[in-house]
């Protein structure tokens, strides 16, 4: 039944929906809030920006909700959430293109929880760094006070594909993966405003992951169950921040 999803097994529409979902309610209760959403100020990348009340009550991550305020938790729910439409875009838009490469090569199962884990490594780097290394004074050396998005997750399966294409000889897979990895981490040192810890976070739990379970090996049934545990602990994770914002529990 699940592989008639097809070979992701429906993880990119879970993605996309759920990711384009949470964009929407950040929007929404950012007009509640504020009876306004940025369209014009600020550069394209603002265009449409929840602001950071909904984005920190949805489990935005970051060296402050982190480590000052002890919410672990946004290590989950932080791939899921974006800050402007531009951001939600380009993140979909390699999700779409890069996942199901992932998938074929990987394995669907593996692909989740890779994607799941390469988020959690690249928010811890980027909240710790912001942490202990956020009064430096040159920025691409400090991580994030607050951070969220995709593209940790992205730099994941970027990572694993680069640890299936040289483990498997595939010279093609490799090349292609790694161009593209440094391609976009060029990209966020250029663009202002790219968390670039979350990327090189994210890019080493993917190839660190994708180690652990060999990819030329064949998926096993246990892989099915670690991956749908990890969308639970982050449904938990997303769930448990607006109750717990919300001053609920």
């Amino acid at each position: 039944m699940l592989r008639q999803l097809g070979n992701d097994l429906g993880f990119v529409p879970l993605v996309i929906g759920a990711s384009t979902t949470l964009y929407a309610l950040t929007l929404l209760l950012t007009l509640l809030t504020t009876g306004r959403v940025d369209i014009v100020g600020g550069g394209g990348f603002s265009f449409l920006a929840p602001n950071q009340y909904a984005l920190r009550l949805f489990g935005m991550s970051g060296a402050v909700p982190v480590f000052e305020d002890g919410w672990w938790w946004t290590l989950l729910s932080a791939t899921w959430l974006h800050g402007s439409l531009l951001h939600i875009l380009f993140n979909m838009m390699w999700v779409r293109d890069l996942a199901p490469a992932t998938a074929d090569v990987i394995g669907a199962s593996r692909t989740v929880i890779i994607y799941t884990v390469a988020g959690v490594c690249g928010f811890l780097l980027s909240s710790a760094t912001g942490y202990f290394l956020g009064g430096l004074p040159i920025p691409l050396l400090h991580g994030a006070a607050f951070t969220m998005g995709a593209s940790a997750s992205i730099f994941g399966l970027l990572g694993a594909l680069v640890h299936y294409g040289r483990t498997s000889g595939s010279s093609f897979i490799h090349g292609q993966a790694m161009r593209y990895a440094v391609i976009l981490f060029i990209f966020g040192l250029i663009m202002p405003g790219v968390d670039n810890y979350a990327h090189a976070g994210g890019f080493a739990g993917g190839y660190i992951t994708s180690a652990f379970f060999n990819p030329l090996t064949r998926e096993r049934g246990d892989h099915m169950l670690a991956a749908v545990a990890c969308l639970f602990a982050t449904l938990l994770a997303i769930l448990f921040s607006v109750v717990h914002g919300l001053g609920i529990v």
